[in-house]
């Protein structure tokens, strides 16, 4: 695990781990491939999805077969074990209070006489989530999305995944969809199933709004369907996780957050910054001993994260450490620090906050209740992760008596003559 000093990082290093897979996202190559993806399936519909899977998943399906009938989803639920269900289950419930808290309620003011304003929320009429299969099963991502949906009331919710080589999803994965409530899921390779949402085809309806992890080419389909109308609702690439943390912090726990994340695959990212250069010291000295317990895939997955994209930075105070973080926005932070409450008050960009050291990403990406869909490549500058708030749309609420269009009118008049609408002016004197 290689270690670098901030304050030695040259540009071109600095920007390359700003950046991170990202930066792919928005390739010119990916893009026109994306733009083609959706060109294709809205010219051939779904004989397109069926052809992408073939060439890119390996897999023959029939049109039938895109989408998942009930007694698959039945029978789901004898091949995933009582203790998993469970799991997903306690999953669920914890996702569904949090995000439940998040609700905002509908209001109505009167703060002027006879001026009366305020809004109201309403769900989206309908949502497709995208669901990763390539480096193995994810049915948490359809958790951390889906249940957020359900609480906002979203009326439609299709979920979609890649087959596996047998043609099949995810158990677990089926399994999740029927506690949620959702019998809308489609089979098909990711990006050419992502443009069906965007342009609908016979079998896989078209959405208002996508949302959905995956690599460069995933993500920047969902890019190119905003041209069409279509609402991408978080920007979800390759994940990345770093870590803050002073002298203190244990380094065995050190190496195994950082591995948690780093296991995702070769284009993650997991960092620990630091102003100690004896704990930098003792991570990379205990480190292989956790590696070295990993399947082979994940050895070279998480070797990868933690010197591509990863690493230790080492900074010269705690005060430059935080100001890196703030840079870099990363989707997952740990704060493990003496006094972590202290810390967060200044941290500003960061898709989620895990406070002390026991608190492991593992326990956030799968069990506590908060977002695990999360904005990745720097978007926690602008961005949330994926809540119930992502689902829902306000309108404003506005209404005037005779008292109050009085009130109001010299205002309509000033402005709407000084920027030359007479028209404007004329609704309120000519009334």
């Amino acid at each position: 695990m290689k270690i670098v000093a901030l304050a030695q990082l040259d540009d071109a290093a600095r920007q390359r781990m700003l950046r991170r897979a990202n930066s792919r996202i928005f390739d010119a190559q990916i893009l026109e491939s994306a733009r083609r993806a959706i060109e294709d399936v809205q010219a051939r519909g779904d004989d397109a999805l069926l052809d992408y899977t073939r060439r890119w998943d390996g897999v023959d399906l029939t049109r039938e077969q895109l989408i998942v009938r009930r007694d698959e989803i039945a029978a789901a639920r004898g091949a995933v074990t009582r203790e998993l269900q469970d799991a997903l289950t306690e999953a669920i419930g914890r996702s569904r209070r949090f995000n439940e808290r998040l609700l905002p309620g509908n209001w109505l003011v009167t703060p002027e006489a006879g001026i009366t304003v305020g809004v109201r929320f309403t769900p989206l009429e309908g949502v497709g989530v995208y669901v990763p299969a390539g480096k193995g099963a994810f049915p948490s991502t359809c958790v951390t999305i889906v249940t957020p949906a359900v609480v906002a009331g979203v009326t439609e919710i299709a979920v979609l995944a890649p087959p596996r080589a047998d043609g099949r999803l995810d158990p677990a994965l089926l399994v999740a969809c029927d506690l949620l409530g959702i019998d809308r899921i489609f089979r098909c390779n990711g990006v050419a199933g992502i443009a069906a949402f965007a342009v609908g085809t016979d079998t896989i309806p078209a959405v208002p709004a996508i949302v959905g992890p995956g690599n460069p080419y995933i993500v920047a389909t969902q890019l190119m369907a905003q041209t069409l109308g279509v609402r991408m609702l978080a920007m979800l690439g390759p994940t990345e996780a770093m870590v803050l943390a002073d002298g203190d912090a244990d380094p065995r726990r050190l190496a195994l957050d950082l591995l948690n994340e780093a296991e995702h695959g070769q284009d993650s990212a997991a960092i620990l910054v630091t102003d100690s250069r004896t704990l930098a010291a003792d991570v990379t000295r205990v480190l292989p001993e956790y590696l070295a317990r990993l399947p082979q895939e994940r050895q070279a997955f998480a070797r990868a994260a933690l010197t591509d994209y990863g690493g230790i930075v080492l900074a010269q105070s705690m005060d430059a450490a935080v100001d890196f973080v703030n840079q870099y926005a990363p989707e997952h932070l740990q704060i493990a620090m003496r006094d972590p409450q202290g810390v967060l008050a200044r941290i500003r960009n960061a898709g989620e906050i895990l406070l002390g050291q026991d608190t492991p990403f593992s326990a956030g990406n799968y069990a506590i209740g908060v977002p695990a869909a999360l904005p990745t490549g720097g978007a926690a500058r602008t961005g949330s992760g994926v809540t119930a708030l992502s689902f829902l749309k306000s309108s404003s609420v506005a209404s005037l008596d005779a008292t109050g269009l009085a009130t109001v009118r010299p205002v309509v008049e000033q402005l709407g003559t000084y920027e030359g609408f007479p028209a404007h002016v004329m609704a309120v004197v000519e009334r």
